[in-house]
């Protein structure tokens, strides 16, 4: 019994010292503000202590060994607590502004809110614009998924529709740098920081679709206009902290998934967790298994009718491009009117 104790504390104690260990060497290498060679020797270094630790678990040295890694493991994460996001930095044209918002009775002003025309990924016509919106006039929610790596990852976009045919456009993203790129693996080490973009689809969602040449969908949501208005309000809550105190952006904990989520439990919807949540390209099926898509249809019907890449390309970014990307694509609130 005693042996079979021993073996199982060395793992359980392994296993902790190598996930420490890898975080901390990934930590280093990402984020110590120092040149490549020096990055990599304290990576190395990191990694070397880590295994050396696992091995005097085995050695009479093991008490030793645990306290020396546990003071180092400590001085890394002192180090990490001290990485802030920047306030300012030069940031790509299409994240340099956090857009902000105030409400006045039913009436809701947005400031800087993006309307860039884009013609191809570096040639566009930047566009920041202060615009106000009744939300007496609020009538629809919709859901964006834009997959660029495969099935399992998507970035989300989600879509407030006003009376007159007005779309309102949130997406949560990295906040890169000029000349910085989106990294997944980056993104975990306080790499980059978080914007909350307001837009018009024009902007946001035809970047997507047509420029960047991804697979757009839309999933039209059976949302009241009560439940809508207090997301969009929650937007306008999140963009506005975001704005006195910038995040960093987080592939699992913060990004343009979890933000959601977050905001529709904060207005008290119940959001039951499930791995599509982090998996976030299967989204449409969570939120049909919720019974938050047109039930005429199957999910596979959905998926089928949601793609908006050629009605996006036929419209070219057209002033009635919300109208014609829409046109085809399942509408719950018609159920009432039949």
């Amino acid at each position: 019994m005693r042996l079979i104790i021993g073996i199982l504390a060395f793992i359980l104690f392994s296993v902790s010292i190598a996930v420490a260990t890898t975080w901390a060497t990934l930590a280093l290498w990402y984020r110590l503000p120092a040149p490549e060679l020096v990055r990599a020797v304290a990576s190395c270094v990191a990694a070397l202590a880590g295994l050396a630790t696992i091995v005097a678990l085995l050695t009479r040295m093991r008490i030793r060994a645990v306290v020396l890694f546990l003071v180092a493991f400590a001085g890394v994460l002192g180090w990490w607590s001290t990485i802030k996001p920047p306030a300012s930095a030069d940031w790509a044209p299409d994240v340099a502004r956090q857009v902000t918002g105030s409400l006045e009775g039913d009436t809701l002003t947005l400031t800087d809110v993006r309307d860039f025309e884009w013609r191809s990924k570096t040639d566009f016509t930047e566009r920041w614009t202060t615009r106000t919106y009744d939300l007496n006039g609020l009538r629809s929610l919709d859901l964006f998924m834009s997959y660029w790596s495969g099935p399992d990852i998507a970035h989300v976009i989600m879509s407030f529709g006003f009376e007159g045919g007005e779309y309102l456009a949130w997406s949560v993203e990295v906040r890169r740098r000029v000349g910085g790129q989106f990294s997944p693996i980056a993104d975990f080490f306080k790499s980059n920081a978080l914007v909350i973009v307001a837009a018009d689809e024009r902007d946001v969602v035809g970047v997507r679709s047509n420029v960047r040449g991804e697979d757009v969908q839309i999933y039209r949501l059976k949302a009241s206009p009560a439940a809508a208005r207090a997301l969009l309000l929650a937007y306008v809550e999140d963009a506005n902290a975001l704005a006195a105190a910038p995040q960093f952006y987080n592939s699992v904990t913060t990004n343009c998934t979890t933000v959601v989520v977050r905001m529709m439990r904060a207005i008290g919807d119940r959001v039951p967790l499930d791995w599509r949540l982090i998996v976030n390209g299967y989204l449409p099926e969570y939120a049909y298994d919720r019974g938050a898509l047109d039930m005429r249809y199957s999910l596979e019907e959905l998926r089928s009718l949601a793609h908006i890449d050629k009605r996006a390309q036929a419209a070219g970014l057209a002033p009635d491009f919300s109208r014609l990307i829409r046109v085809g694509a399942p509408d719950p609130s018609t159920v009432a009117l039949q």
